[in-house]
């Protein structure tokens, strides 16, 4: 096994370990993103129907 074997082995699994590494925190970030925005339209419909029942 020569070192051009290695590397048509080893660098693409490198590689795709990099780029999903990255895709999780893009990922994560959105999800977070996603549950605060939701939190912030439930708090203002439940304000919204707070006041009208005033």
């Amino acid at each position: 096994m020569d070192a051009t074997t290695l590397n048509a082995i080893i660098l693409p699994v490198v590689f795709a370990a990099i780029f999903l590494y990255a895709l999780y925190f893009v990922v994560r970030s959105g999800v977070r993103d996603g549950i605060l925005q939701a939190d912030r339209k439930r708090a203002e419909l439940e304000q919204d129907s707070n006041n009208a029942r005033i």
